[in-house]
């Protein structure tokens, strides 16, 4: 079987790498070409742990392929795959679906034989509808059939998600293609992967509403939180009482300073517009979006009252910049709302993330980057853990302290936004701790 992938992005290239090492024949094709060169030199140009190992093995087997060609590629393909950006359209939280309507037309002008086309990017419900009559006007004797394949990828887990993941949803309305996709899918029977086949409009929905479950699990532990600052409690005792009831689950009951990253934001935002289109608003998502951004001013907020009368002039260390650990997208990361409103307030602020500070300066340029954690706490009057990489849960904190201003006190300031530490334990080590949702 062959494949075609249009798009080398992060769904893409992960998705790409895989299905080839499950033995397909698999080309990725993007009209960036500066990055198709990068790729076919073997230069990966996200960071995601393992996809480098899986590329160099597959296209060394010459089972993963690269172009700007589109052509070609899916002429010879069963299965095509659009995996093009679907950005939040500005002004209204739209997705904007202009890259995939794009490659439906160039698509449909190169079928020569049954095709399944197939929207991985997630799109709202009625995209793939949209995407087939761009076929048929484009091209009216194309024999083809149009498919939903969700992805549920985790940035930094990418490779396990797509290899062992917990469900494959495929939107179907034809016997021809629901046959070819779980032919692609069938190395996963091995596992007992469960493959839900559903019509299409089902799995283009399904993708948004499990994201929007999931940043509303994450939203309301952070109230929770916020409420326990308020009433003497502790968040992680709550979250756990919450999470070992089955019914709920621990996964995302963890309090922090607001999701971020590619999906979340987005697809939040694009939830609730289809939603208020068709007259069936979903009151909570909206709640839940507003929340989000509430959490991340309230981080501001605690920062600055954590620095009291020493604001002014003060240089603080913030120890990672990206959504999350072990990717370096900074798509909507906390740090791009927290770190810019205390440089307004006068803060000067010395950075370091281990995978994140090429992309981080395109975003925020008056930062100080540093070459490792405790460079950046080097005359800090606070640090700030913003991401919670490993290479930050067991600092030397007799290092930092060493290199730190001390407060009034002759304590040491330490903004603990991920909780990885233990605040008692932090005390008695000499630092004024502040975490979130912790008493």
């Amino acid at each position: 079987m062959r494949i075609t992938i249009i798009g080398a992005g992060y769904v893409g290239l992960v998705s790409g790498a895989c299905f080839s090492e499950f033995g397909v024949d698999v080309t990725c094709v993007d009209n960036d070409a500066d990055k198709i060169a990068r790729l076919q030199r073997g230069e990966i140009p996200i960071f995601e742990p393992g996809l480098n190992i899986l590329i160099e093995r597959n296209s060394s087997a010459g089972r993963l392929h690269f172009t700007t060609h589109l052509a070609e590629p899916v002429r010879q393909s069963e299965v095509v795959f659009i995996a093009v950006g679907t950005p939040e359209r500005r002004g209204d939280g739209a997705a904007d679906l202009r890259y995939v309507f794009e490659a439906a037309r160039q698509i449909a002008s190169h079928i020569k034989k049954f095709t399944v086309v197939v929207t991985k990017s997630t799109v709202p419900v009625g995209t793939s509808t949209q995407v087939a009559e761009i076929i048929r006007t484009t091209n009216p004797e194309a024999d083809f059939a149009v498919a939903s394949n969700p992805e549920f990828l985790r940035e930094g887990s990418a490779i396990e998600d797509f290899m062992r993941p917990d469900r494959v949803v495929i939107g179907v309305e034809e016997a021809r293609a629901e046959a070819l996709l779980r032919s692609v899918y069938r190395p996963l029977y091995l596992i007992e992967t469960p493959i839900l086949v559903t019509n299409i409009v089902t799995a283009e929905l399904t993708k948004y509403a499990a994201n929007a479950f999931l940043a509303t699990k994450i939203t309301f532990i952070n109230q929770i939180a916020n409420l326990c600052e308020a009433v003497g409690a502790d968040a992680h005792g709550v979250a756990k009482g919450m999470g070992l009831d089955r019914r709920i689950g621990g996964k995302f009951l963890h309090p922090g300073p607001g999701y971020g990253g590619s999906c979340f934001p987005k697809d939040t935002l694009a939830l609730a517009r289809t939603a208020t289109q068709y007259g069936e608003p979903v009151t909570v998502v909206e709640a839940v979006i507003t929340a989000n951004e509430a959490q991340k001013q309230r981080m501001v907020t605690k920062i600055v009252r954590a620095l009291g009368d020493r604001l002014q002039g003060a240089t603080v260390a913030v120890l990672g910049l990206t959504f999350k650990p072990n990717t370096d997208d900074m798509r909507d990361a906390p740090a791009l709302t927290i770190l810019p409103a205390l440089i307004q307030q006068g803060v000067r602020i010395q950075a370091f993330d281990p995978e994140g500070i090429p992309s981080a300066r395109r975003h925020l340029p008056d930062l100080d980057y540093r070459t490792d954690a405790y460079d950046a706490c080097q005359g800090a009057d606070a640090v700030v853990l913003l991401a919670e990489w490993n290479q930050f849960r067991n600092l030397d904190m007799a290092r930092i302290q060493a290199t730190m201003r001390p407060r009034e006190d002759g304590l040491y300031l330490f903004c603990d936004l991920r909780n990885v530490y233990v605040p008692e334990a932090m005390r008695q080590a000499g630092f004024h701790y502040v975490g979130v949702g912790r008493g």
